[in-house]
């Protein structure tokens, strides 16, 4: 295969290199295309086509169902590894030993509370806010408190703002939820594990006890790590692109999470349980929907199933199908919704429709169950997500900023008026 590729314009041919990634990966490096043909450009809604940038963070091969951060799989890491080791993994690019992740275990506890006055933001928020918003607003916030700009140059101010968000992130998204509770807010334990810290804070009351459950445990872990990073997803780049006018970290991650709310992204797993409850209300006949969903002059879209990037499988969504039925059979919920769940679940697989079309339950199905098993409202979800994809979004961010990409400025193709004289007011 040629280095080059070329492009021709108007009878002129433009060359231009070609780059090969590790995973063999082949892309057109157009960054001189405008200047080189005086001034053309390439039009590519959504980006679909488009490499905004070279990283070592993550591989995903959608045809094959691959996914793996820093090389390692997926399934390996869910199977052999914690969320804090993932999350170093992530962010320093290798696996830590045991006296480097005790460490940063440690240095996130130091930094696990929050300024009081934060309380005050919280508290100006009505109930009924979504918590993404809250969330959004109050990570925003942390720049207030934290308003010294980070020296990328710098190992130690790098290393030291990433730990303080990893420290102060649970606590938020912990407060969001006890807020919409009424419940006191609560700090955790510096005793306990980072995702059974998560946990306490989340659910622990205030006249009692909180007991772990090493499943749920397990589960949360599993979760969080599937969701850590997805390559350049739509909150991830709106991480990378707010942080390219050299924005900080905080303020970049509160863009990541307003990005991440939208149902077509992070808040996917949140539409799944308002379509298991419309279904429900509807008499909860799975068959009467999966109808639908084939009927392609029906307006109803089947949640969950099938995935924009992944064209086989979703691989986490096989890890965490097992993590569900765990939790679904240790904790014997009995809820109608997670039946009709369960009844979708059978038919899809079965369905010789879905199965052809490779329409099987993702990641955001599986994850929805097991948040509403575990007792976590349906507007929390993408909250709970973007918890899991703090790491990730760190990971960008501080590989954009030590690279010294430049600020993002996408280009556009003008399709409006061309030049009209102005008119006076009585004229119009």
């Amino acid at each position: 295969m040629s280095d080059k590729a070329t492009l021709e314009i108007n009878g002129q041919k433009h060359e231009f290199p070609l780059v090969t990634g590790t995973e063999n990966e082949v892309a057109i490096d157009i960054k001189t295309l405008r200047g080189v043909t005086g001034g053309v450009t390439t039009v590519d809604p959504g980006y679909k086509n488009t490499g905004s940038c070279e990283s070592a963070i993550t591989f995903l091969d959608g045809e094959k169902g691959i996914l793996r951060y820093r090389g390692y799989s997926i399934e390996e890491l869910a199977d052999k590894a914690d969320f804090l080791e993932v999350a170093y993994l992530l962010i320093f690019g290798e696996l830590p030993n045991a006296e480097e992740l005790a460490k940063f275990h440690a240095d996130i506890k130091k930094h696990a509370v929050v300024d009081d006055d934060i309380k005050k933001i919280l508290d100006a928020f009505p109930k009924a806010a979504h918590p993404m918003g809250v969330l959004a607003s109050l990570t925003s916030a942390l720049t207030a408190f934290n308003p010294t700009s980070v020296n990328v140059d710098s190992e130690e101010e790098m290393y030291n703002a990433i730990v303080r968000i990893l420290g102060k992130f649970p606590i938020l998204v912990a407060w969001t939820m006890r807020k919409k509770h009424g419940m006191p807010l609560d700090y955790g334990s510096t005793s306990l594990g980072y995702v059974e810290n998560i946990l306490q804070m989340m659910f622990k009351r205030p006249d009692e006890d909180y007991t772990q459950n090493p499943i749920l445990v397990n589960a949360l872990d599993k979760l969080l790590i599937l969701h850590a990073d997805h390559e350049q997803n739509c909150s991830t780049s709106t991480v990378r692109i707010t942080g390219s006018s050299h924005a900080g970290l905080f303020v970049s991650l509160s863009a990541g999470i307003s990005a991440l709310w939208g149902p077509l992204h992070g808040g996917a797993n949140q539409a799944v349980l308002e379509m298991l409850e419309a279904i429900k209300e509807d008499g909860g006949d799975t068959k009467k929907y999966m109808a639908k969903a084939k009927d392609k002059s029906d307006p109803f879209r089947l949640m969950g199933f099938g995935h924009r990037v992944y064209k086989n499988f979703d691989p986490r969504a096989k890890i965490i199908k097992v993590a569900a039925d765990e939790v679904l059979g240790d904790l014997g919920v009995e809820d109608p919704i997670l039946d009709i769940a369960k009844g979708l679940e059978k038919e899809a697989l079965e369905d010789q429709y879905f199965v052809d079309r490779k329409l099987y339950p993702n990641v955001d199905f599986y994850s929805g169950i097991i948040y509403r098993a575990m007792g976590i409202p349906t507007e929390m979800f993408t909250v709970m997500f973007a918890l899991g994809r703090l790491p990730g979004w760190i990971a960008q961010w501080k590989e954009m900023r030590t690279r010294k990409e430049p600020i993002g400025r996408p280009r556009q193709l003008y399709i409006g008026e061309t030049y009209r004289p102005f008119k006076e007011i009585e004229k119009r």
